[in-house]
């Protein structure tokens, strides 16, 4: 059998991860499960919230060991469904800024090593996430107040630094389908 791809989009929330996801799943060839942050955290319970999602600047070290183990599952379901034939686009915010020593994509590249990995920079100007946090504050979740604050200027840095993307998608200027078919192309690459 053959593995499935992986296309993970790593960005700040709000960036468009999402809506690019369901765009890969519309338009690019294969079974596409989107599994991603958002997915995971919906079946924590409240006491592990916000799981995956945890924010950079080590705001809440008592959840950090078990956001380590989080990441080791959902990243081993990953390789578990790409080894069983299922192409797998998957929204995160991978990042290292936490209170204690924690890599999330040093444990993504262990556990996904030797399948089809495509990791995709998800970028967003700043106002552009902020209008989007405004337009949609998810019951308060979201910061969203007047300017940026300071949260979200940390997610922004911190998401991307050190990171050696395959490909880059400023999906402020993009639409979620022209975003699609750039992965598209560079799976195609991959496979020629």
């Amino acid at each position: 059998m053959t593995a499935g791809h992986i296309v993970i989009l790593n960005g700040a929330p709000r960036a468009g991860k999402s809506s690019l996801a369901r765009a890969v799943q519309a338009q690019v060839p294969g079974r596409w499960l989107h599994w991603g942050v958002d997915a995971l955290n919906a079946g924590l319970p409240a006491d592990l919230l916000p799981g995956i999602g945890l924010r950079p600047g080590g705001e809440r070290p008592d959840l950090e060991p078990a956001v380590a183990g989080l990441y080791q599952a959902f990243f081993a379901g990953l390789a578990a469904f790409a080894r069983q034939g299922f192409d797998v686009v998957s929204d995160l915010g991978l990042h290292d800024d936490y209170a204690a020593p924690l890599d999330p994509l040093a444990m993504l590249e262990v556990a996904l090593a030797g399948l089809p990995v495509l990791l995709v920079g998800v970028e967003c100007d700043l106002e552009i996430v902020m209008e989007r946090r405004r337009a949609d504050p998810q019951g308060g979740f979201y910061l969203a107040g007047p300017g940026v604050p300071a949260p979200v200027r940390r997610w922004q840095q911190a998401v991307h630094a050190g990171k050696a993307y395959r490909l880059r998608l400023d999906m402020g200027v993009l639409a979620p389908e022209d975003g699609a078919r750039r992965i598209a192309a560079a799976l195609a690459r991959d496979i020629d």
